[in-house]
C-alpha cells in the first residue's frame, strides 16, 4: 500500500489548496504558504472583518471560535436567548463584544460586516433573510432548511439582495473531499454505480441528551423568542436545551446528520441530487419524549446511474463512526476518519469458463480456443490489486479551510463553495428522507428544479 501522510504530499498529489492545520486545542500551527516557504500575509487594521453570532449553542461556539482564528476576522457581537452563552461569549470574545437577545439589534449596526447563524433550524431560514436585507454576508449551519419552502425564500434574498451567502456543510472545503472527487475524475474507480455513507453514535450526548444548564428558567431563557413559528407551548427546558429532538424545532436525524452525507456526495460526485427517496428506521431506544426517531436508512435514485444507501444510527453498540463508501466498475473508494483509500480491482477484460461438465476433449479444445482469444497478460494470470491511502495532516481542520473560504469570498465577492443553490440541494435531498419515513411511501424530487414531485 502506498501512504501518504504527509501533508505536502498530500496536497500535491490531490492539487488541493487550504488555510492550515490545527492542534486539537484549536491553535492554528501553520498554513500552507509558510509551509511552502512563502511569507504569511498580515492583513491591515482596516481590511478586518468584523462578525457577530446569532444561537451561541455548541456549534454556534464552535464555528465562532474557528473564524475568530482566521487572520483578519473580529467578532464584535452575539445574540443568544438563554443569558448564559451571552455571558460566556463575554468570557470568549471581551467584554467590549455586544450580547443580546434579539438579533435585529446586532443587524442594525453599521459595522458589522458578516454573521454566523447557529440557531435551531425553525430560525434558519428568517434569521439568514433578515441578516441578508441588513446587508450582513451569512454563514449559515446545516441544514440550510427546515421546512421546503425556506429554500426559493433564502435563494431568492440572496440574488436579490447580492449578500454572499454559504452553508455550513464543511465537508465540501475539505482537502479529503477535494482528493475524492479528484480521484473519481480521474477515473481511479471507473464507473461509479453505488455510493454507501453513515453515521453511527453510541453516546447520550451525540443522540442530543445535551445538558441543560442549572439557572435554565423563564428568567434565563427567552422562551417566546425562541419558540419563534413553532407551537405555543409551556416552557420546557429540556425543548429549549436539547431541541433536535423535536420537529418543531429541528429536522431529525436527516437535517443533523445526513446531510452532511449529501453534501459531501453531492461535491465528490459533482451532482444535484436524487429523484427518488425511500426511507426507514424507527424509535428503538431513546424513549424520553423525542418525536424523531433515532435509527434511520434511506435509499435514493441518482438520474446519473447510481444509488445512494444512508444510515445513521443512535443505539450503535460501538463506537462513533462515519464514513462513505464509493463503489465503481474498477474499484472502491473510501472516506473515513482523515483520509480517503482508494482499492483499485481491475476488471476482467476475458469472460471467464466453467468447462469442468464437458468432456476431457472438449475441454483441452475449448481452452485453446479461449487463450487464442483472451491470451494471459498477467504472469499468474491473475488481476493485481492496488491499493493507495492518502491522510490529511495531524489534527487537520476541515470547519477552518471552510470559515475561510467564506471570509474570502466576503472580501473578493467570489462565489462560495457552498452557496444557497447548492445548500438547498443537498438539505432537500436529505429531508426527503423524513417525508418518505412518515409518509411510509417513496418520494420524488425533481433536484435541478428543486421541487417536490410526490
Amino acid at each position: 500500500m502506498a501512504e501518504k501522510v504527509d501533508r505536502r504530499s498530500f496536497l500535491k498529489t490531490g492539487g488541493i489548496m487550504t488555510a492550515g492545520t490545527f492542534l486539537s486545542g484549536g491553535v492554528q500551527v501553520h498554513a500552507m504558504a509558510a509551509e511552502q516557504g512563502e511569507p504569511a500575509k498580515s492583513v491591515a487594521a482596516n481590511d478586518h472583518l468584523q462578525i457577530a453570532l446569532i444561537g451561541a449553542g455548541g456549534r454556534g461556539q464552535s464555528d465562532t471560535k474557528t473564524a475568530a482564528h482566521v487572520p483578519g476576522v473580529k467578532v464584535r457581537a452575539v445574540a443568544d436567548c438563554y443569558d448564559g452563552r451571552l455571558t460566556h461569549a463575554k468570557e470568549l470574545w471581551g467584554d467590549d463584544i455586544q450580547t443580546t437577545r434579539d438579533y435585529a439589534e446586532i443587524l442594525a449596526r453599521k459595522d458589522i460586516d458578516a454573521v454566523i447563524i447557529g440557531c435551531p433550524d425553525h430560525w434558519h431560514m428568517r434569521a439568514a433573510v433578515d441578516a441578508m436585507n441588513a446587508g450582513k454576508d451569512v454563514y449559515l449551519e446545516k441544514p440550510m432548511i427546515h421546512l421546503y419552502s425556506d429554500g426559493p425564500q433564502i435563494i431568492e434574498t440572496a440574488h436579490r439582495t447580492g449578500r454572499i451567502l454559504q452553508v455550513g456543510s464543511q465537508r465540501v472545503s475539505s482537502m479529503i473531499y477535494r482528493k475524492a472527487k479528484e480521484l473519481l475524475a480521474s477515473g481511479a474507480i471507473g464507473k461509479l454505480n453505488m455510493v454507501t455513507a453513515w453515521w453511527d453514535r453510541n453516546s447520550s450526548i451525540g443522540a442530543w441528551n445535551y445538558s441543560v444548564p442549572l439557572d435554565a428558567t423563564t428568567t434565563t431563557c427567552d422562551w417566546p423568542r425562541f419558540l419563534g413559528t413553532a407551537p405555543k407551548i409551556p416552557w420546557n427546558p429540556e425543548h429549549f436545551f436539547q431541541w433536535r429532538k423535536w420537529k418543531a424545532y429541528g429536522s431529525g436525524e436527516a437535517g443533523d446528520l445526513f446531510v452532511h452525507l449529501f453534501s459531501g456526495t453531492h461535491f465528490v460526485v459533482g451532482v444535484n441530487g436524487p429523484t427518488r427517496a425511500m426511507a426507514t428506521g424507527g424509535l428503538r431506544f431513546w424513549n424520553d419524549g423525542r418525536d424523531v426517531p433515532d435509527v434511520l436508512l434511506g435509499l435514493f435514485d441518482y438520474p446519473e446511474g447510481f444509488n445512494l444507501s444512508l444510515r445513521v444510527n443512535f443505539v450503535d453498540g460501538g463506537s462513533e463512526s462515519e464514513g462513505l463508501v464509493f463503489t465503481g466498475s474498477e474499484g472502491t473508494m473510501t472516506i473515513s476518519g482523515d483520509g480517503v483509500s482508494l482499492t483499485r480491482v481491475p476488471r476482467e477484460k476475458a469472460p471467464g469458463y466453467s468447462i469442468e461438465s464437458f468432456s476431457k476433449a472438449m475441454q483441452k479444445e475449448f481452452l485453446a480456443a479461449y487463450r487464442k482469444k483472451y491470451p494471459i497478460t498477467h504472469p499468474t494470470g491473475e488481476i493485481p490489486l492496488g491499493e493507495e491511502k492518502y491522510v490529511a495532516p495531524r489534527g487537520y481542520n476541515d470547519t477552518y479551510d471552510h470559515l475561510k473560504n467564506f471570509f474570502d469570498a466576503v472580501r473578493t465577492c467570489r462565489p462560495v463553495v457552498e452557496d444557497p443553490v447548492f445548500g438547498f440541494r443537498a438539505a432537500g435531498a436529505a429531508l426527503l428522507s423524513n417525508l418518505s419515513y412518515d409518509r411510509k411511501a417513496v418520494v420524488r424530487w425533481d433536484p435541478e428544479k428543486m421541487k417536490l414531485l410526490s
